[in-house]
């Protein structure tokens, strides 16, 4: 009994695929027809319904055609090792997937960009890590950064996380009392010794003159990425809250010391 041909739509109906797909493949000499009428007319047979189921197959395991080409030219067995250390790269993939579903689901739940973990395993770096770096190029030729940076230089991995870590809850800290006093002046002296804290805080990193304090408050209040970060501890006023409150603290200073 002759094996019958396949025509272009036979493929779709059974596949699934688009008639385009099977025009691409066919251009791309990864599935070929095995004949070809006068008229440009394509017809498979049995074998090329099973390379093409194969190739889907490849595909759903997340190859690139290029990739798909190449392991189409092994031996049943040879496909299978690749297979084996393709299930690797998989699981990884799954792994990196539910931390992106678990990083969307915090972030729609109001959880600020900076405090996600969703760039700690890729090539990107973390979040706290860009900000370090982009207060680098900003801050980074006075001499107060310097040390600090000096500082920070001579602490292992596990001392500089501790030292963030403690630094962020310190910050939190200090933002939630804040938020707790808008109904105050922010001349009041709770608020005041509040930033006094807040400022104490930052010393601990780097020197806090006038312009580093200003340069922090107009940060606070213009860069979107702060604001929203801020802004979570009370109301979208809060922003202007505290750059009132350390800018009267900026203005004070002088008297005080």
């Amino acid at each position: 009994m002759k094996t019958p041909l396949l025509a272009i739509k036979d493929m779709v109906q059974i596949t699934g695929v688009s008639k385009r797909t099977l025009q691409y493949y066919d251009k791309i000499n990864l599935l070929k027809p095995a004949h070809l009428t006068d008229s440009g007319y394509r017809f498979y047979d049995r074998e090329g319904l099973a390379k093409l189921q194969l190739i889907l197959f490849l595909k759903e395991m997340d190859f690139s055609l290029n990739e798909i080409a190449d392991i189409l030219k092994l031996t049943k067995e040879e496909q299978r090792q690749v297979l084996k250390k393709h299930t690797h790269t998989l699981l990884a993939k799954k792994e990196r997937l539910g931390t992106i579903l678990t990083a969307l689901d915090e972030y729609v739940a109001g959880k600020d960009l900076y405090n996600l973990t969703i760039f700690n395993h890729s090539s990107v770096l973390p979040l706290q890590e860009q900000y370090a770096q982009e207060a680098k190029l900003i801050y980074g030729e006075k001499e107060s950064y310097k040390e600090y940076e000096g500082r920070l230089n001579k602490l292992s991995p596990a001392e500089k996380a501790d030292l963030f870590s403690e630094f962020e809850q310190n910050m939190e800290s200090v933002f939630r009392r804040l938020a707790a006093c808008t109904n105050q002046s922010p001349s009041s002296d709770e608020v005041q010794q509040l930033i006094a804290e807040w400022k104490g805080y930052l010393e601990q990193s780097v020197g806090c003159d006038s312009e580093m304090l200003t340069c922090i408050a107009t940060t606070y209040k213009f860069d979107e990425r702060f604001n929203h970060y801020i802004n979570q501890f009370s109301t979208e006023d809060f922003t202007d809250f505290l750059y009132n409150a350390i800018m009267y603290h900026i203005r004070r200073a002088p008297a005080d010391e």
